[in-house]
């Protein structure tokens, strides 16, 4: 197939999200928003997985690409979002249409040969106005209880040495009584956490996986690449300023622990690729609406001709401990025997890769899988060997909270 690129006018951005969040494929951060369209020109299947599958970048480069010239990320691009389970069969998603656009105005289109009605597909938009609604039903899995039950089972298993660190989630599921808008979801999330990666895109089960993910985790650009990694969670109260309970963050032992064990397992795990890895010395602050996690950011470097494309980099570090464990098997299988239901893409990389190997991809929270009127939300907290069951089920509630306000009115 051939693509062509050209520099365009910069569009609305409500609009294109809008566009993209609804029936297409989106990813926004503060700088850059990026939007698929129209029809799936292409798909490139990840039958065994991410953690089997190779073919993916020679499926890429097959398209020819011609045009004006733009940077990483305006040409041949290819969406997903992809299976927390690496070994679950996943697909890159090539749309007929790619907007990016700069927050500093620049853009670019990017569109299959012979297509040319894409500006029908903008002007056809219409906003988003459906506010929040009413449950008709809701369930968890597991319940609180049950929950918090498995934290204490995980915390015994961590006293024992038998594992370093283990991330339990719990899910939630319910339906309200209209068909829900992901348009609409964006738009909220957008002014609520104006710091976190927007996305909506589409699933291979048939539904959509809209919601704001504060984890970036790789962005390569040719020969480097940034991690992002959080681990280290408090709860904000509202209408109180955060710097008491930020200062506590940064000197809780606990959380100062949980968040070493991933900077340090993704630092291990690069070193042996990259040439140049670093780490910051002390984590910051990462401040969202209704919580604060500690962050550190990590950069490699590469010095030879052959560098790592970024689902190269997705195969070493997916799952990090943020989300998985250490070590990654057996806290997956510890993960398996608690949680009572299959992640599915809760947790799962999620995000873009373009022909020539540059992408960036974040990690699938804080987001809902909507079907209709029905919709499935997960939350998950990092458990080490001095976790407190209750306290760590009380930050599921709240993150859970958070992310159903965007669909419900309440969450009882």
């Amino acid at each position: 197939m051939k693509f062509l690129r050209t520099a365009i006018a910069p569009l609305r951005a409500d609009t294109i999200r809008t566009l993209g969040a609804r029936d297409g494929w989106l990813v926004e951060t503060p700088e850059v928003i990026r939007v698929g369209f129209g029809r799936l020109a292409d798909q490139v299947h990840l039958t065994g997985g991410l953690g089997t599958s190779t073919n993916a970048m020679a499926a890429l480069r097959r398209h020819e690409l011609r045009g004006d010239a733009g940077p990483a990320g305006t040409g041949v691009v290819a969406f997903a979002a992809l299976p927390f389970d690496r070994n679950a069969p996943g697909e890159l998603q090539i749309p007929e249409f790619c907007v990016t656009q700069t927050n500093s105005g620049e853009a670019w289109l990017s569109a299959l040969d012979g297509s040319s009605e894409w500006r029908e597909h903008v002007e056809s938009v219409r906003a988003p106005t459906q506010e929040t609604q009413s449950l008709r039903s809701l369930s968890y899995q597991p319940t609180p209880e049950e929950y918090a039950h498995n934290v204490a089972l995980a915390v015994e298993i961590l006293r024992r040495k038998e594992i370093d660190k283990v991330v339990l989630a719990r899910a939630v599921l319910g339906s309200v009584p209209e068909p829900i808008d992901p348009a609409a979801i964006a738009q909220r999330l957008r002014l609520r956490e104006p710091i976190c990666t927007l996305y909506s895109l589409p699933t291979s089960d048939g539904r959509r996986f809209v919601g704001a993910s504060p984890e970036l985790l790789v962005r390569r650009s040719g020969p480097e690449i940034q991690c992002n990694p959080l681990a280290g969670t408090i709860a904000l109260p509202p209408n109180v300023a955060p710097d008491d309970y930020q200062t506590w963050l940064l000197g809780s032992t606990k959380n100062l622990h949980e968040h070493a064990v991933v900077v340090d397992e993704i630092v291990r795990v690069l070193a042996n690729v990259y040439d140049d890895v670093s780490a910051e010395a002390e984590p910051s602050i990462v401040t969202l609406r209704t919580v604060a996690h500690l962050g550190t950011w990590i950069s490699a470097r590469s010095h030879g001709p052959n560098t790592l494309d970024a689902l190269d980099v997705l195969r070493l570090l997916h799952p990090t401990s943020a989300v998985g464990g250490i070590p990654r098997d057996r806290a997956y299988e510890l993960i398996c025997r608690l949680e009572q239901r299959d992640r599915g893409y809760f947790a799962g990389p999620l995000g873009w890769i373009d022909a020539e190997g540059d992408g960036e991809w974040w990690i699938g929270l804080r987001g809902v899988l909507i079907s209709g009127r029905e919709f499935e939300a997960w939350a998950g907290a990092g458990i080490v060997s001095e976790s407190d069951p209750i306290a760590e089920r009380e930050e599921t509630k709240n993150k859970l909270a958070v992310v159903l306000s965007t669909v419900l009115v309440d969450l009882v």
